[in-house]
């Protein structure tokens, strides 16, 4: 199947772990993938790196990297400086979280999926890792969608979009073992929340512990480079 001939679909993808692995899913389902990226005033520009490196491997057929000024209203530590990223996890939402991020990204994925005639877009939200985040519950994704066929040309005439969310109640271990087995270089990802600008990962943050905790409990060799 060449393709023309493959149903499309847009992929969000940040240049982390958990999105390369959302995209290696969709490609083994059989789509065209088109990949969309943001740079939405984060921190460092590592991640949007890792993700033009995904994109040049996989042969994607399309892919864009959005501005989104997210830092002028900042509120988040990944795009405020004023605000640390901490190294341990605390109560309630953390201060990672970025206001309506997702909702922005998904937005754009909507506009974009028309354009295409796509009627699937993959994100990589997860509510196990991240269940503090309120845009990667289920409840969540299930409104966006049905907002998404309300306010679409292509919903109300029937050809529905669909929200995929591949990774949303799997552990980290069983997000790295499924892209493991789909033969997937997570060299090349970037998860860290205070990688420096060449994508070494700090190693103590709420993010890099997950990704560490998860290559070890998935029984996989951590590939990922740290400051030291």
């Amino acid at each position: 199947m060449n393709s023309r001939e493959k149903p499309k679909a847009v992929v969000l993808l940040s240049g982390g772990l958990d999105s390369l692995t959302v995209l290696a899913l969709a490609i083994q389902q059989g789509f065209d993938c088109h990949a969309l990226s943001f740079d939405y005033g984060q921190r460092h520009s590592a991640e949007l790196n890792a993700a033009k490196v995904i994109v040049k491997r996989y042969a994607l057929q399309s892919s864009k990297v959005i501005p989104v000024g997210l830092n002028s209203i900042g509120g988040s530590a990944l795009t405020d400086e004023s605000i640390a990223v901490p190294s341990q996890p605390g109560d309630g939402i953390p201060v990672t979280y970025v206001p309506a991020r997702n909702t922005i990204f998904l937005a754009f994925a909507l506009g974009w999926a028309e354009v295409l005639h796509a009627h699937d877009i993959f994100i990589g939200v997860n509510a196990v890792d991240y269940s503090g985040y309120p845009d990667c519950r289920p409840e969540y994704i299930q409104s966006f969608q049905e907002l998404a066929n309300l306010a679409t040309k292509a919903g109300i005439e029937g050809q529905r979009i669909a929200i995929k969310t591949p990774l949303i109640d799997l552990s980290k271990a069983e997000i790295i073992k499924i892209g493991s087995e789909l033969g997937v270089d997570y060299s090349t990802t970037v998860s860290c929340y205070s990688a420096d600008e060449s994508g070494y990962a700090c190693g103590v943050c709420e993010s890099c512990r997950l990704r560490k905790e998860g290559f070890v409990t998935a029984g996989v060799a951590d590939p990922t480079r740290y400051q030291s």
